[in-house]
């Protein structure tokens, strides 16, 4: 059953769509890419502990990133599946609830992200020795990403069901979502070799290329067409 009357054109809510997944893209590359590649330097616990602590603004803007990121997921989530609903209401629902739990988990992840800086710059915890210190902030700081990649497994299932609503919606290319399901397959590929295999872990990285591709591509086609408002409504009325 369709909303009666619809208030939204379905074309405002696919751009209204793009904004948000262009924020996530931008906040999310720009935490990851940006801030944390160079500050964090695998296996040396005291080096990335002084860039941290060197950086220790970057450090908690990348936190207020990544708080935007999940929060603009949630209602992006909530925008696809009143886009796709026509199209299959059960999957568009799973497709939400998907993504909504990878951005519950991204967003808890975040927490030991805080606490590294907690154990580095909070005087409570000057008892520890540095080496310990340094060792279990690393360590929070590990548990963060391997967190953020819990949460791409389940957007990884999401990027399927997104997929194949794409394909079968008759206002969205059917390229395009083949594009967006190869970006799930190629996350649960990255996802569970990473907590799997992990001395692979590099190998596959490549991979994620395809997901870029995919999620920019997405983006670019809900800020620029959008959907055609008398085809949503034909999918639409013939749901109903």
């Amino acid at each position: 059953m369709t909303d009666a009357p619809f208030h939204v054109a379905p074309k405002t809510l696919a751009r209204s769509a793009g904004v948000l997944y262009l924020i996530i893209i931008v906040a999310g590359i720009w935490s990851e890419m940006t801030v944390r590649v160079a500050l964090i330097v695998p296996g040396d616990a005291a080096a990335t502990a002084a860039n941290v602590l060197a950086s220790e603004g970057l450090f908690r803007a990348s936190f207020a990133a990544d708080t935007l990121m999940a929060l603009c997921d949630v209602v992006l989530a909530v925008l696809l599946f009143v886009l796709f609903r026509p199209v299959g209401p059960v999957l568009a629902l799973s497709a939400m609830v998907l993504r909504l739990v990878q951005a519950a988990i991204i967003a808890v992840s975040l927490v030991h992200q805080h606490v590294a800086l907690l154990l580095l710059t909070d005087a409570t915890y000057s008892a520890f020795e540095p080496a310990s210190r340094d060792a279990l902030a690393a360590l929070a700081i590990e548990t963060h990403a391997h967190g953020y990649d819990l949460g791409l497994i389940f957007f990884a299932l999401n990027c399927l069901a997104l997929g194949r609503l794409i394909v079968i919606s008759g206002y969205f290319p059917k390229w395009l979502g083949l594009l967006v399901g190869a970006a799930g397959i190629a996350y649960l590929i990255g996802s569970y070799t990473l907590f799997l295999a992990p001395d692979y872990a590099a190998t596959v990285e490549p991979v994620y290329f395809v997901s870029i591709v995919a999620e920019v591509a997405f983006c670019l086609w809900l800020l620029i067409r959008g959907v055609d408002n008398d085809r949503w409504t034909a999918a639409a009325g013939a749901r109903a």
